[in-house]
This record gives C-alpha cells, sequence and structure tokens, in this order.
C-alpha cells in the first residue's frame, strides 16, 4: 500500500507527500551458508569438469553470479595467481587472490574445453553462459549431494566471506575481496562466522610474553 501510493503521487507531482511515506524495513535475516564438509560434496557431485570447476570458482574467489559469467581466459592470470574482477557492481574492478588449487583444475578445464574468448563459453548471443544456465548447475549439485539447507548460487559467497574471517583474514581485507562498498555490509558475516574467542588478557603480558 505504500507504495502504491508513492506512485499514485509521483503520478499526481507531489513529490514531497511520496517522501514522507514511511519506508518498508526488510526482515533481518543472516544469510544461510555451507559447511566445509557440504562444499566439497558440493564440488564432486557434478559429473561435468565444467560444472565442478565453475562451482569450486565461484566459492573460491567469491564472485557474484554475473562475475563468473562475465570472466574472461585473459583475467586469469597464473603467473601472479590472480583474477581480475572488472566493471562489477558499482563498477568497480578488483583483483582475488587465484587459489593454487583452482588453478590445477582451470588449467586441465581450458586444455579440455578451450573456450573462446569467456572462460566459461554458453548459449547466450555473444557466447557466454547464461544466469539461468549457472544456476540449474548449483541446483543440481545440491541435489545430487544431499544438501537440503535453502541455498542457492549466492550462498558459495557467503560461505567464503564466513570461511575467510574463520580463517583470521581481517574485516576490511574480507571488505575489499568481495567488492562491497561499505564495510557495514561485510560486518554482517561476523555474526555467522565461528571465530576463535581470545581471552581477555593486558596488552602488556603479551608484549614482554618471552621474558615472564
Amino acid at each position: 500500500m505504500v507504495y502504491g501510493l508513492r506512485y499514485y503521487f509521483r503520478l499526481k507531482g507531489d513529490n514531497k507527500r511520496a517522501i514522507s511515506l514511511p519506508s518498508l524495513k526488510r526482515e533481518a535475516t543472516l544469510p544461510v551458508i555451507l559447511n566445509r564438509s557440504e562444499l566439497k560434496a558440493l564440488f564432486r557431485a557434478p559429473k561435468l569438469l565444467k560444472h565442478r570447476i565453475i562451482l569450486t570458482l565461484i566459492y573460491s574467489a567469491g564472485l557474484r553470479r554475473q562475475e563468473a559469467i562475465n570472466l574472461k581466459t585473459a583475467d586469469i592470470d597464473f603467473e601472479r595467481k590472480t583474477i581480475h574482477i572488472r566493471q562489477s557492481k558499482y563498477l568497480k574492478d578488483r583483483m582475488v587472490p587465484l587459489s593454487d588449487l583452482i588453478a590445477r583444475g582451470l588449467r586441465k578445464y581450458l586444455e579440455a574445453e578451450k573456450p573462446n574468448i569467456y572462460l566459461f563459453n554458453g548459449r547466450e548471443p555473444d557466447g557466454r553462459y547464461s544466469p539461468e544456465a549457472i544456476g540449474w548447475i548449483m541446483h543440481d549439485a545440491l541435489k545430487k549431494a544431499g544438501i537440503h539447507k535453502t541455498v542457492n548460487l549466492h550462498s558459495l559467497r557467503h560461505s567464503y566471506a564466513t570461511h575467510l574471517i574463520e580463517d583470521g583474514v581481517n574485516i576490511v581485507t574480507v571488505k575489499e575481496l568481495l567488492g562491497h562498498a561499505d564495510v557495514n555490509t561485510t560486518m554482517i558475516y561476523l555474526h555467522i562466522a565461528r571465530c576463535h574467542v581470545v581471552q581477555a588478557h593486558s596488552p602488556l603480558d603479551t608484549l614482554y610474553k618471552d621474558t615472564l
């Protein structure tokens, strides 16, 4: 009703009344992630190497769906161990680390498939994979792996961020790796991550730890 009234006031040219209407708040929920055992089962599930590489790469680099679709073979730098993500959300480029494990898989995939321009060729007019097709890969793998959590392709990105924090990567670095514009967006993963709890202590004790 609120948004219907806003639209009505815009049509009538009464923008002041439209702005003064209350906004609707979304229900605050935490992202659902996959644990490490579930991820291993998920990555084993697809029969095709290409499908296994797609899912594993998305998790290993924390990619959005469209970022994975837009990747070109030239964006993978095996020598520098980086992935160049170009003009993603907020029209920003960023560099993320290329996992040694996924690098081995990518070399095998490139040798077998020999993709042209885009890393993952599909049936779109420009040769890219379609968003629907890449979503189906995730859905099918979840079914084969027997995972019943309410998750989707973006859950791999949520899992990536959470596991980085659990591995001790600081929140600002995770923000940059994800390409978030605001660190507050990244902070949500602190509510999911199971981090090692350090007992409260005086920094003086750790300053002279070797002499105590």
